[in-house]
């Protein structure tokens, strides 16, 4: 199979049912969850250990649903079938959301990205995701979009953060806190994430 096909060379692309530019919002959206895709994947390199099974196999899980996220921002709406995003994807990341966070620490302060490489990978795919949203909302303005694109994508990036905080957990690696912020976050550690 060659790779290279040459019909882009002048700065067109197909999405399912037809051709767009490059730089169109439709491919922005999309091209910003292959993007994240890409940081899950090398997040989960840095998983290797056993400690991080947990957190290796829902990211692989993400992985394959990046990829319906995509797949269903892909179509023109004259080709669309049934999107393949679903509400079942963000509820089962609220699971594993509310499950990370019965273990992680109590949150007081805003937090920095960082701690230990699997924490700080795990924070990038946080900001690439909250940027994939965006890209997505903008979209919204010019296209139909399967709203629970938006849905997972907002849930994923709050799955980041405690996945962050939780790959530092299993280090014994405190999360670093923004030495400025009062204290932003109630007792209950899972009423308020780090974002919106």
């Amino acid at each position: 199979m060659r790779i290279y096909t040459k019909t882009g060379d002048r700065g067109q692309t197909s999405v399912i049912g037809g051709r767009v530019r490059k730089d169109d919002a439709q491919v922005e959206a999309y091209g910003t969850i292959d993007e994240l895709n890409s940081f899950v994947g090398q997040a989960a390199s840095l998983l290797q250990d056993d400690r991080f099974k947990d957190l290796r196999e829902q990211l692989a899980v993400v992985g394959q649903e990046l990829f319906d996220c995509g797949s269903d921002l892909a179509y023109t709406p004259a080709t669309q079938q049934a999107y393949k995003t679903h509400a079942a994807m963000t509820e089962r990341l609220e699971l594993w959301i509310d499950r990370l966070e019965a273990d992680n620490p109590p949150l007081e302060r805003f937090i920095l990205p960082g701690g230990s490489p699997p924490a700080a990978a795990l924070h990038i795919c946080r900001t690439v995701c909250r940027r994939a949203e965006r890209r997505v909302v903008a979209l919204t303005d010019t296209a139909e979009v399967n709203p629970e694109v938006l849905k997972y994508l907002n849930r994923l990036s709050d799955y980041f953060f405690s996945a962050a905080r939780a790959a530092n957990l299993k280090l014994r690696v405190d999360d670093v806190e923004y030495v400025r912020s009062a204290r932003v976050f109630s007792d209950d550690k899972n009423e308020q994430e780090q974002g919106e």
